[in-house]
């Protein structure tokens, strides 16, 4: 940063921006190693934590577009972490359920995402990442639509 203009390294958004590139890069190279991608990851944790849903009830709770959301739901019933089945109390819908091998597959993701965050927030100390992880939920819940 010693060739950046100070205009920038003393802004939040820019700061902020610069950590988000270099985040999304250690994210993606960690899911790579295992196989996986971002949204396998949300769709994944979504359907741990609240169960089977319809493909666009992942896209909402996951922020995913329709489209991607279909591709990424296939990659998973193709690997065979998730598994797919009309809705049997909505004909034109699909469920879809986590597979015990989708599970373990969340597993190894959040022992990735466990990494990646030792690796990216290595110079803050405990309390200080408690603190960021605080502040910039405030802010995010600030910009969040309504």
């Amino acid at each position: 940063m010693d060739e950046t203009p100070e205009r920038l390294t003393t802004r939040p958004s820019w700061l902020i921006t610069q950590l988000a590139v270099h985040a999304r890069k250690l994210v993606f190279d960690g899911f790579t190693a295992v196989g996986a991608r971002g949204y396998h990851y949300r769709i994944l944790a979504a359907l741990h934590e609240y169960g089977p849903a319809s493909q666009a009830e992942l896209g909402r709770r996951c922020r995913i577009d329709r489209s991607d959301v279909v591709a990424a739901v296939n990659d998973l019933v193709e690997r065979g972490f998730a598994d797919r089945a009309p809705d049997p109390d909505h004909g034109r819908r699909n469920k879809v359920t986590l597979t015990q091998d989708g599970a373990r597959q969340l597993r190894r993701m959040d022992k990735v995402l466990d990494q990646v965050q030792d690796d990216l927030l290595e110079p803050l100390s405990a309390e200080d990442r408690q603190t960021l992880t605080r502040l910039l939920t405030r802010v995010l819940a600030r910009h969040e639509p309504r």
